[in-house]
């Protein structure tokens, strides 16, 4: 099929690979002993790397959210994966039989139509409350979207930080501290990969901690309430059928409470996100007083600066979740509607005779697909087509941290002196180690040249030396 492919996440991915569980030994550089190879993934694929299905089953169509990472080519008027349509084939089909009992009645029986006067006056305030309706929905939505933009640009300074300024300590009659100072680092920046993924699950109402991408990032931090929880009552099980028919469909009746995981479980369930946050702020505490391993009091403030942020993004996107539209406002607008669209015939009878039947479906078609996306988007961190896509944020958060570790961090302080390093490109391709032979007046001089040098004179040298080196004296 040519709509977005559905998407498939770390979680599935991590369901399937096999993981070599046993370590191989094998001989030292002495060849007096045999050391242990830690047992690895043998299917492992980075976070940037997830592969996504290429076709859609029928249940994809239903089940959210969307693959960022795919491309449709159909018109945006013809694609089904994303649209409301599927939880608005009921309703219309009401209102296609309403409408056709209402012409049936004003042609068979007794004439039942009204001035269009009214029309005009219903038809403003359903405009209104569907426009306060939809605009609230977007702004959670927003909101929400805000929250997870700040979340990872807070992860990404805080893993730079821990992972450039956290020192790791040099003993040459101690090489043990430089391993576990370097595995400290790479574990506290697994937490803050651990606490994104917890805060998808908690705003997902997924209480438990087995889930396969977020077990492996906290299964090791002890005295965390979920992890003490009986896991075997926090898993959904698998609906009927019928009742998932029902709810793809948005009947009511089959949907279920998103809450009854939290409901059924007789355990303190506690807030998994904030004791990552917990153990995150010792490490950071115990980095500071007795490794002394963050020197500079800058750092120290921005490390527990980033840590409150992650606080604050954890009770920002918990009040979007927890406080929806007031509860009077969703009844009365979606009472307002219905009431206009159940009117609509009787209004169009008269002129339109039977084209009403379809008039009223496209009228139908156009308010109550305005109120089901304002429904649908009101909570953006749920599991629906249209809502934010959790799992690509946790992976491009995940990637992000995979790459600033892949690089030790003496590395990144070498970038000045390498062989590719041309300091005043454009203006002259000359290495940095070449410039290092030129006096400090010379660099000065080549650096005002390259702010006043117009770029028209630029060009031509270069046609004329065949984009030979500018040698700027």
């Amino acid at each position: 099929m040519s709509d977005d492919a559905a998407p498939h996440h770390g979680t599935a991915n991590a369901e399937k690979s096999p993981i070599d569980h046993s370590s191989r030994e094998v001989a030292s550089s002495n060849g007096s002993s045999r050391a242990k190879i830690p047992a690895r993934n043998v299917a492992f694929q980075p976070p940037s790397r997830y592969q996504t299905r290429h076709s859609l089953e029928l249940d994809d169509y239903f089940a959210g959210p969307r693959d960022m990472q795919k491309h449709s080519k159909l018109p945006l008027f013809m694609r089904v994966h994303g649209s409301v349509m599927p939880k608005m084939i009921l309703p219309l089909t009401f209102v296609g039989a309403w409408a056709t009992a209402i012409i049936c009645i004003d042609k068979f029986v007794h004439n039942i139509g009204v001035d269009t006067v009214l029309l005009t006056v219903l038809g403003f305030v359903v405009a209104f409350g569907l426009s306060f309706r939809v605009s609230t929905a977007y702004e959670r939505y927003n909101d929400g979207r805000k929250y997870w933009s700040q979340l990872t640009l807070t992860s990404r300074n805080l893993a730079r930080l821990i992972w450039l300024h956290v020192v790791e300590r040099e003993d040459p009659e101690h090489p043990e501290y430089a391993k576990r100072d370097l595995l400290g680092k790479i574990s506290a920046i697994n937490l803050i990969n651990a606490f994104a993924v917890a805060l998808k699950h908690r705003l997902r109402f997924e209480p438990a901690v087995d889930y396969p991408d977020l077990s492996p990032l906290v299964s090791h931090l002890n005295g965390t309430m979920a992890k003490s929880a009986d896991q075997t009552q926090l898993r959904h099980r698998k609906p009927s059928a019928l009742k998932q028919f029902g709810d793809n469909l948005g009947i009511t009746f089959a949907q279920s409470n998103p809450r009854k995981l939290i409901k059924r479980a007789k355990d303190n369930l506690g807030n998994l996100p904030h004791e990552v946050l917990s153990h995150l702020t010792a490490y950071i505490d115990n980095a500071i007083q007795e490794d002394k391993a963050i020197p500079t009091l800058c750092c120290q403030n921005l490390a527990f600066t980033d840590i409150r942020i992650m606080a604050d993004i954890l009770s920002g996107t918990e009040r979007v979740l927890n406080t929806p539209l007031p509860l009077a406002y969703s009844i009365s607008i979606s009472q307002i509607t219905w009431a206009y669209i159940m009117v609509l015939p009787f209004q169009l009878v008269a002129k339109l005779e039977w084209v009403t039947i379809p008039a009223t479906v496209v009228a139908a078609y156009i308010i109550l697909g305005l109120a089901i996306i304002g429904r649908e988007i009101e909570n953006p961190f749920g599991n629906d087509v249209n809502d934010l896509p959790m799992e690509a944020y946790c992976n491009e958060i995940a990637a992000d941290l995979d790459v600033l570790t892949s690089v030790p961090m003496n590395e990144y302080k070498k970038f000045t002196l390498d062989a590719d390093n041309r300091p005043l490109f454009p203006l002259s391709y000359s290495t940095a180690a070449e410039w290092e032979n030129q006096s400090v007046e010379d660099i000065r001089e080549a650096l005002k040249a390259k702010a006043t040098t117009s770029s028209k004179t630029m060009e031509l040298e270069r046609r004329k030396t065949g984009l030979a080196e500018i040698q700027v004296v």
